[in-house]
């Protein structure tokens, strides 16, 4: 399993794409990488072992016959798309992606453990920051 930890700030370009930090990089073999709508409305970088797992997941849970199941599997696999990164580290994100997400300008690139996490700075400060307490000892039991 790849292991991503971290964050990064960094600028989408005029072309929509945004540079993947180096560290990250040998994990995506060939420059093949997965591109996923997420929770909280960030988007989510997998590669391609890992996106084959969410894919089995989704799949599991769309044969799992409820309507709300299976609404939830084609709404990922929808928004899902495989991207490539170039040999100068740039991932081109989709305009409806870019959308979805929220991403104009500034993004945040955080890694979340199997995965990379895509996110506009103000829906961060929004979803993640505010759990950040937990590991300030306000809510520690």
């Amino acid at each position: 399993m790849a292991r991503f930890v971290g964050r990064f700030d960094h600028t989408l370009d005029a072309k929509g794409r945004v540079i993947l930090p180096a560290r990250y990089r040998p994990e995506f073999h060939e420059g093949a990488a997965d591109l996923t709508q997420h929770f909280e409305g960030c988007l989510a970088l997998w590669t391609h072992d890992e996106f084959t797992r969410q894919e089995q997941q989704m799949l599991d849970l769309y044969a799992g016959g409820t309507p709300s199941a299976r609404n939830r599997a084609r709404s990922w696999a929808q928004g899902a798309s495989p991207v490539d990164i170039d040999k100068q580290g740039r991932v081109a994100l989709p305009a409806g992606a870019r959308r979805f997400a929220d991403l104009t300008g500034d993004v945040i690139v955080i890694g979340a453990i199997d995965h990379i996490e895509l996110w506009s700075p103000a829906r961060f400060d929004q979803q993640v920051v505010p759990a950040e307490e937990y590991f300030s000892g306000s809510d520690l039991a």
